[in-house]
């Protein structure tokens, strides 16, 4: 965190503001868990087994934990680069007040992605410890899961937190969620890339979730491959670019 320079305070900040509102935090890390215990194991004892894109037969919970996790990375993030940040920006008018110092917008984004990754990567570890004791960790390779998951929860906090500086009124998020809902029904989560058409395929492997499930499935289930390079670096490119466009955002709505 001292890396960050100013930006730091920013986190500070929202590690105090969450220490009175530690039950609001500690609810984002159950929603998974019930996905995968309904979905993955209640629908599981029906489904059993699912042929992976790799062509691997795995019981149909093992397929959907990794997706599970991958997804509590999204959650964690865009979660709070999305109500929380638009408050601070366009009621609260937090960030006015912090440009009275010496932080630079470029200081909040930064900051505010930070937080969000710290607390979507504590969902996601909270949920891999869970995985783990449930028995859908099959590799060692899972000892790369945590850092994926931060790789996700960077790409959709700096993308979240860019949208959300469009967002004009509470009503507006609803635009937000009908982007990442299909996201999360259809990137892969539940169901094989196989079984899409192929002209929905094309669509699926353009969104970043698919990727984060495909980087994570790979390292729990132990199939680890060259093109993993190519999903990280995707997300990779869309944290930073995100991330860019949002301390534009925020500096042309502050400064101007």
């Amino acid at each position: 965190m001292l890396s960050l320079g100013l930006a730091r305070f920013v986190v500070l900040r929202n590690i105090t503001t969450f220490r009175r509102g530690w039950l609001v935090f500690v609810s984002g890390f159950f929603e998974p868990i019930f996905y995968l215990l309904s979905i993955g194991v209640g629908l599981g004892a029906l489904v059993r087994t699912v042929t992976t894109d790799s062509g691997a037969v795995i019981p149909y919970a093992d397929f959907v934990a990794p997706a599970m996790l991958a997804t509590a990375a999204m959650n964690g993030a865009i979660a709070d680069v999305t109500f929380n940040v638009y408050f601070k920006l366009r009621h609260a008018r937090l960030y006015d007040t912090m440009l009275a110092t010496p932080a630079s917008p470029r200081d909040i984004a930064v900051g505010e992605v930070t937080w969000a990754l710290i607390r979507g990567g504590i969902y996601s570890a909270g949920f891999l410890l869970v995985a783990l004791v449930m028995g859908h960790v099959h590799s060692w390779w899972a000892l790369l899961a945590l850092p994926a998951a931060l790789v996700i929860g960077a790409a959709f906090a700096g993308v979240g937190m860019w949208a959300t500086t469009h967002i004009r009124s509470w009503q507006d998020f609803d635009l937000i969620f009908l982007v990442v809902q299909p996201l999360f029904l259809f990137s892969a989560t539940f169901f094989p890339l196989s079984t899409y058409a192929e002209p929905l395929r094309w669509v699926v492997r353009a969104t970043p979730l698919y990727h984060g499930v495909v980087l994570e499935r790979a390292l729990l289930l132990g199939d680890v491959h060259w093109g993993l390079l190519g999903s990280a670096a995707y997300l990779a490119a869309l944290a930073g670019l995100g991330m860019w466009a949002a301390g534009r955002r925020v500096g042309r709505l502050l400064l101007t």
